[in-house]
C-alpha cells in the first residue's frame, strides 16, 4: 500500500493505517528529535508527543510531503522540551552516578584503543557543537548534514523560506 493510500486510510479512522505510517517514520522522526536535544529521554517524549499530535492533527493534513509535515511536529515538540527544561531544570540521577570511566556501548575489537578514544572525542565534540547552537540553527543543519535532506525539504518541514534555511545552515556551520 503506498503512503497516500495509508494516509487516507488513517484519517478514515484506521489505526493500523497510522500505526504502519509510524512504524516508517519513527527512526528518523527519533534521530531527528533526539540530535536536536541531545538527550535519548526527551527525545523520545518529544517523538511520542509528535506522534500524538500527529493523529489528532491528520484530518487537517492538506497534502503535500507527509514526512517534512511529520517532522515540522517533531521539531515543535522538540521546542516544547526545550522550554520545559529551561523552566523546570533537572538533574539525571543515574547521570550522577554513573562511573565516567565506564562506557556503556559495545567496542569493536578491531579498532584501537586511541581510535575509539578518538571517534568518542570527536562524537562529544560534535554534539556540544550542535547543543550550543540556537534551536533554529540546530534543526535545520540536523536536517541537511544529519539526515541529508534538501533545502526544499528543510523549508517545508521549518517553514522557513529557502533562502532563510541556507543562511540559517551557513551560520551554524560557521559556528560549530
Amino acid at each position: 500500500m503506498d503512503e497516500q493510500a495509508l494516509i487516507a486510510s488513517a484519517r478514515a479512522g484506521n489505526m493500523h493505517s497510522f500505526n504502519t505510517l509510524v512504524r516508517a517514520y519513527q527512526d528518523i522522526a527519533y534521530n531527528v528529535a533526539y540530535r536536536v536535544l541531545g538527550q535519548a529521554d526527551p527525545a523520545a517524549d518529544a517523538v511520542q508527543e509528535a506522534f500524538l499530535a500527529a493523529y489528532r492533527a491528520l484530518p487537517a493534513f492538506r497534502g503535500g510531503s507527509f514526512k517534512a509535515w511529520l517532522l515540522r511536529i517533531v521539531t515543535n515538540a522538540c521546542y516544547d522540551q526545550l522550554r520545559l527544561r529551561r523552566r523546570r531544570p533537572q538533574t539525571s540521577l543515574e547521570a550522577m552516578v554513573d562511573d565516567p570511566d565506564y562506557a556503556g556501548t559495545l567496542v569493536d575489537h578491531h579498532e584501537s584503543p586511541e581510535e575509539i578514544l578518538l571517534r568518542r572525542d570527536l562524537a562529544q565534540a560534535i554534539e556540544a557543537g550542535i547543543a550550543k547552537l540556537p534551536f533554529d540553527q540546530r534543526v535545520v543543519l540536523v536536517l541537511s548534514d544529519v539526515q541529508g535532506m534538501s533545502y526544499d525539504e528543510i523549508a517545508a518541514v521549518t517553514g522557513a523560506s529557502l533562502g532563510t534555511v541556507k543562511s540559517r545552515l551557513s551560520r551554524a556551520r560557521a559556528r560549530c
